[in-house]
């Protein structure tokens, strides 16, 4: 049984970093102002980290299976009605992202972060919107 709280709580932290992001976040300055991008960034990758608690927490609860990765943790979502294909997918690109962030596996290209806080917050809110719907119908 999922934990609905628990779920509730990480959801509401997503939609609070993703506020923040839009309200604090300035996206003509990361490029040249070294706080203003460590902010970005750093809301960037705890919002999708807090993304990946949710999936885990429902992929264990659910019984929906063992992920060979985290970024298949939203692929297990979506046969179960929790997410949409589209956003699976872009969750997984998610990841990616956030791992180059957190381990620095190249160098981090400020246009991309940039195109993250100007075009994709909305996928992000898209995986709130969808788990919801399906906490709200259980």
């Amino acid at each position: 049984m999922t934990d609905e709280d628990l779920l509730a709580k990480k959801l509401a932290f997503i939609e609070t970093c993703l506020r923040e992001l839009r309200e604090l976040g300035r996206a003509d300055r990361i490029a040249v102002d070294v706080k203003e991008r460590r902010f970005v960034e750093h809301t960037l990758q705890i919002c999708i980290q807090a993304a990946l608690d949710v999936a885990s927490h429902i992929a264990s609860d659910e019984r929906l299976g063992e992920p060979d990765a985290n970024v298949a943790l939203f692929d297990l979502l979506v046969p179960a009605g929790w997410l949409s294909r589209e956003t699976a997918h872009f969750l997984r690109l998610a990841v990616g992202f956030r791992n180059v962030l957190v381990h620095g596996y190249t160098a981090v290209d400020v246009q991309v972060v940039r195109a993250v806080l100007e075009q994709r917050l909305g996928d992000i809110e898209q995986f709130v919107s969808e788990v919801r719907a399906q906490l709200s119908a259980k």
